[in-house]
């Protein structure tokens, strides 16, 4: 067959299925637009799911005359002054989505940029421009979506789900610029100048307000890198990822680095099936990142991806650590005096404190205990001493159902799950211990494909970290010299998963998996148990050891350490208030 030239029709129709690929594609490429233009109030209409119209006005900068009829010209575009692909700072820069758009719809373009004695009208359709009384912004209407292509417009879903995925794409985008205002079919509406902990409440929903924690990093050798934004408590988690919203430059992006970074670092406080909530911006140089990936613009590539991730982790978890602590006031414990207990002794109890038993006139009285050992009678004196500023988590009242510690914060009831505490503190000690390495007198092999030997020595250094050394041994195998002690694994099943893992994100979190599985066993199998009765000194050590604990809010499960009650909340059950 002879080689011939497409017409422009049909390559501005194949363009449009990388650009446009449903509804809510449209959207997201017109209300860039509108953001590059400078718009700070934005309107959204969207009829039939988007089939029957896409509308989106706003009162960006407008077009003139001849800018109008440039702007449906393929790869014309205002976005790039310099024509440098690794400096981009718009939103939009590639010149593909209005003549994508366009040619798989019936679209209307009216704008005015204020200099011109009247707006623009463009059909589009006929390329005729007329003068137009629209006489502020821009207003794009694209009609019967995808009728010029039958064959895109079966694929479609219900009106129903397309509303859904058109009201995801300005969620992000109105998660992106909480500066301006978005309005969806008159519905959905996110006021401009909005607060960000308003903003986030208002996309995800009012159970997260007072739930988010503040994250504020700046990278110390790299002065354009910093991070901020709002993580979720990890007891605010959903089922779903469709909750985080992560953020490069301003972008709106789904990428497999920051969302793996996102995974590590709520590892130890958060189940592996369920999601953290994340309204996160990265803020990088612009010639570190490619945003020059796709024609979606939603994949970024980042020049050093294992800093960025590490940078990443290292910010998060040290929000959850110190923020959770802050919660319950935890900085009063630095400056409590030294003798408060800071290790725990179970060991059964020599006596009962508040065993109760009925007197004569059936009155319920405590028994005297029987005798207290010098160590207990010196553990009392010292909480004794210790006045209740220095006790964010109060004075010991007592034990319910020999799960729970009762305890009184000023006016606070304190209630402490004694096996997640204890759990919570047991796990973080083994963390600060080195990892006992086995060396292996006969290392053992393992044959891999040749690129998959490649991808597992490229992080060497980060699984020396975790105990494993590892070399190549020839070009298709790998050789274990030591390891992890008491881990017995299937190598090849191992090695293969982080093959897999460094192709596709450029890291693997396989190692640091295993490992955190290993502790979290250990610590669960050697904590105190719900159902063991403990003494008060007992009880007074737990709590003052896990106010001095990393990340002290959850067990290494997910599940909550303790739960604060006010009074006030109490009088109310009684109708006190």
């Amino acid at each position: 067959m002879p080689i011939r030239v497409l017409p422009d029709s049909l390559i501005n129709q194949i363009a449009a299925g990388e650009v446009v690929e449903r509804p809510a594609s449209v959207v997201k490429e017109l209300v860039e637009n509108a953001l590059d233009a400078g718009a700070d109030q934005i309107v959204i209409d969207v009829i039939d799911g988007g089939r029957t119209m896409i509308s989106v006005i706003d009162n960006g900068c407008g077009m003139s005359r001849e800018d109008l009829a440039k702007s449906i010209t393929r790869h014309a575009t205002s976005k790039l002054p310099s024509d440098d692909l690794l400096n981009i700072n718009f939103m939009g820069f590639r010149g593909e989505a209005l003549p994508s758009i366009a040619s798989v719809s019936d679209m209307v373009i009216d704008t005015c940029n204020g200099a011109d004695l009247n707006g623009w009208a463009l059909d589009c359709s006929t390329g005729e421009i007329r003068p137009s009384d629209w006489d502020a912004g821009t207003r794009i209407r694209a009609k019967n979506l995808f009728a010029k292509t039958p064959a895109r417009l079966k694929f479609l879903r219900a009106d129903r789900a397309e509303m859904l995925s058109v009201l995801e794409v300005v969620k992000r985008l109105a998660m992106a610029r909480p500066d301006v205002g978005f309005t969806l079919n008159n519905k959905w509406r996110f006021p401009k100048n909005q607060e960000m902990s308003e903003r986030i409440v208002a996309v995800m929903g009012d159970d997260v307000r007072g739930r988010m924690l503040e994250v504020n990093a700046k990278s110390s050798s790299n002065n354009t890198l910093s991070l901020h934004g709002f993580i979720s408590e990890p007891t605010l988690r959903r089922a779903s990822s469709v909750d985080q919203y992560l953020f490069v430059n301003g972008r709106p992006v789904k990428d497999k680095v920051l969302v793996g970074a996102l995974r590590a670092a709520y590892m130890d406080v958060m189940h592996a099936r369920e999601f953290p909530l994340c309204a996160l911006y990265l803020t990088v140089e612009p010639r570190s990142v490619d945003v020059n990936v796709s024609p979606a613009k939603t994949e970024v590539h980042f020049l050093e991806p294992s800093h960025i991730r590490s940078f990443i982790i290292k910010a998060l978890r040290e929000t959850l650590s110190q923020t959770l602590s802050a919660r319950v006031s935890f900085e009063s414990v630095s400056s409590a005096p030294k003798s408060v207990p800071q290790s725990m002794n179970f060991r059964k109890p020599e006596f009962c404190v508040c065993a109760p038993h009925r007197g004569p006139d059936s009155a319920f009285m405590f028994e005297t205990p029987v005798q207290k050992n010098e160590e207990v009678i010196k553990q009392e004196e010292i909480a004794e001493s210790v006045t209740d500023d220095f006790l964010p988590l109060g004075r010991v009242i007592g034990q319910i159902g020999n799960k729970y510690i009762l305890a009184q914060s000023g006016e606070n009831l304190v209630i402490v799950d004694q096996h997640a505490a204890h759990e919570r503190i047991t796990y973080e000690r083994l963390r600060q211990h080195a990892i006992k390495v086995q060396p292996l007198l006969t290392p053992i092999v393992v044959s891999l494909r040749a690129e998959d030997v490649e991808a597992v020595l490229s992080i060497a250094d980060e699984m020396r970290k975790s105990g494993l050394h590892i070399d190549a041994f020839g070009d298709d195998a790998i050789a274990v010299f030591e390891k992890p002690a008491d881990w017995d694994l299937n190598w090849a099943d191992l090695f293969h998963a982080v093959a897999d893992e460094v192709r596709i994100y450029g890291h693997s979190s396989q190692l640091g998996e295993k490992l955190h599985l290993k502790l979290a066993n250990f610590a669960c199998h050697h904590s105190v148990r719900a159902g063991q009765k403990l003494d008060m000194a007992q009880m007074d050590a737990l709590l003052r050891d896990i106010e001095n604990t990393s990340r002290a809010g959850e067990c290494n499960h997910g599940r909550p350490v303790y739960k604060i009650i006010p009074l006030s909340e109490i009088d109310g059950w009684f109708e006190r208030i």
